[in-house]
């Protein structure tokens, strides 16, 4: 009843709580108790040797660094920007005239940007979490539901925070204005082995400042701030903004007067508006980088998670991408799973990358640009500047785009094969020789997906550890007291504090951040000081 009434509640399980109280605790501890015991099963069955197949398919697929960028980024800081439902098509769009993100416009044209134009989101049912998933930890997201969710409380991760802690002594942190325990993240964050989690508990929460999904991200990134200057560097940092999230709603103060298009469906319309505001939101963001010194010291990446537009929105805004909605194809919708990627960072040979990839690459590509050399670890992604680096983009439905052609699976399951260049469809009935191309490739698709969800729901990392890799313990993780935490390592520390805010003789450089938030209505107080957070103890920060 309740799959009926919330489609995929169950399966997708965005918090156990909203679960709870929508079924009622004891429909919720039969639903738990049964998929615990799936769960268990699937694992007690895994041994150590089912390790043996998964490293021999993770050598060969191993992609060698690119000598001209491995290590670029040694000890730089490394921020990743985690853009809401934020599409490809918009870079570069304007609506009567207009900039739609006028500010990642630049930064994605910018020398010192690296940017892909052929970039695709990879997620499943687990949307965001999916997406989050493949680029901490070179694996996909599962079938069905979110593996944040259904496995992430338990599982053995080699992940990004605990890679770069360990090989190059990153503090980690996320910043993100919605609970915790929203997709899981506050038990999946301490197995991944981040050290700092800043959810809606450290931020000033009220109800003009959220929407649906968590705080407005001019006030999200703001309030980051004074938290983030504290980080001891170098530190691998990600936020994660939420208000280009559907169903798109910009309340009129926020909007500075861009104009959004006229169509007939209200979501494509105000899908702009979000957009814009998200891009005012980062220029906010980067000024301060800049102003604080952080930019100097800093690899930035920014990515889009997943769509916005949903297929069945597609022909409302097909008009807008001059094409005519009765044209509008399957086709059409595979090349709107484009999102965007960037890497920048000052002094970096950037330049459009036309490679084919997707969030699956992430991780081989970050680490190598942090000259972590990644051939230990189990990824299933290759590193997009390397010359192996494989183009076969794997959707999770199992459908696949390459260099060339774009195939998708029919009605009847037959594959449709389109030509990337025209959207033309091929008759393979006429191409013998790419028909058994096609079949080679949708194999090797399978056996990837088939690879990933055998290491995830028998969670097999747990009998393999990388040559100094060390298993993160969860239980050593805590996220209730970060402001404590911050500043007793800095106190710790001493002289030997490497935060921005020690770097600048034990001054804050939160006055360095300027936003035209409506809601602040002139007050910094949230932005500046703890004290609202710490609710009435001293601030100590200062």
């Amino acid at each position: 009843m309740a799959e009926s009434n919330r489609p995929q509640l169950l399966g997708r399980t965005f918090d156990r709580a909203y679960i709870v109280k929508y079924l009622g605790l004891n429909s919720f501890l039969a639903y738990d108790s049964i998929k615990t015991v799936q769960n268990n099963q699937v694992r007690s069955e895994a041994v150590g040797t089912d390790m043996d197949d998964v490293l021999t398919e993770v050598k060969k697929n191993y992609a060698k660094p690119n000598p001209v960028y491995f290590g670029k980024a040694k000890g730089k800081n490394i921020i990743v920007i985690h853009l809401e439902s934020f599409q490809q098509f918009l870079i570069n769009y304007k609506v009567n005239g207009q900039e739609v993100t006028p500010f990642l416009n630049s930064l994605y044209n910018d020398k010192n940007t690296m940017s892909f134009d052929n970039f695709y989101h990879e997620v499943g049912q687990g949307k965001t979490s999916d997406a989050e998933n493949m680029l901490e930890t070179g694996l996909f997201g599962l079938p069905e539901g979110s593996l944040f969710s259904k496995l992430g409380s338990d599982n053995t991760f080699q992940a990004a925070p605990a890679i770069l802690g360990q090989k190059e002594g990153y503090t980690s942190a996320v910043f993100h204005g919605n609970i915790g325990s929203f997709w899981n993240r506050d038990n999946v964050y301490k197995n991944m082995g981040y050290d700092y989690f800043f959810d809606s508990n450290y931020f000033n929460k009220t109800a003009d400042s959220s929407l649906e999904y968590g705080m407005k991200d001019k006030l999200m990134l703001s309030e980051s701030v004074k938290y983030l200057e504290q980080l001891q560097q170098p530190f691998y940092t990600k936020f994660i903004t939420v208000t280009n999230h559907y169903p798109f709603e910009l309340p009129e103060e926020d909007n500075d007067g861009f104009q959004a298009p006229n169509t007939n469906n209200s979501a494509v319309n105000n899908y702009f508006l979000t957009a814009h505001y998200l891009d005012n939101a980062l220029q906010e963001f980067f000024n301060y980088l800049k102003s604080s010194g952080i930019y100097n010291n800093s690899m930035i990446v920014l990515y889009g998670d997943h769509y916005g537009l949903s297929n069945s929105q597609n022909p409302d805004l097909a008009p807008l991408l001059g094409v005519d909605t009765n044209d509008w194809s399957d086709f059409n919708d595979s090349q709107m799973q484009k999102v965007p990627f960037m890497i920048h960072m000052k002094g970096l040979k950037g330049g459009i990358n036309h490679s084919y990839g997707g969030e699956i690459d992430v991780l081989p590509t970050i680490l190598h640009l942090a000259g972590i050399n990644t051939k230990q670890y189990v990824q299933l992604g290759t590193d997009l500047l390397s010359k192996d680096h494989n183009q076969i983009v794997i959707f999770r439905n199992k459908n696949f785009v390459t260099p060339k052609y774009t195939v998708l699976k029919s009605s009847d399951g037959d594959p449709e094969v389109y030509k990337n260049k025209t959207g033309e469809l091929v008759d393979l009935s006429q191409n013998p020789k790419l028909k058994e191309k096609v079949a080679k490739w949708q194999q090797y698709v399978n056996d990837k997906l088939k690879l990933s969800d055998t290491i995830n729901n028998k969670n097999l990392l747990r009998f393999y550890t990388p040559n100094g890799f060390t298993p993160v313990d969860s239980k050593e993780y805590n996220y209730q007291n970060e402001i404590q935490k911050l500043v007793a390592t800095r106190n710790d520390l001493g002289l030997k504090s490497t935060s921005v805010y020690s770097q600048n003789n034990n001054k804050s450089t939160t006055d360095l951040y300027t936003t035209d938030a409506p809601e602040l209505n002139g007050d910094r107080s949230v932005i500046d000081s703890w004290s609202s957070v710490l609710k009435g103890k001293n601030d100590s920060t200062k």
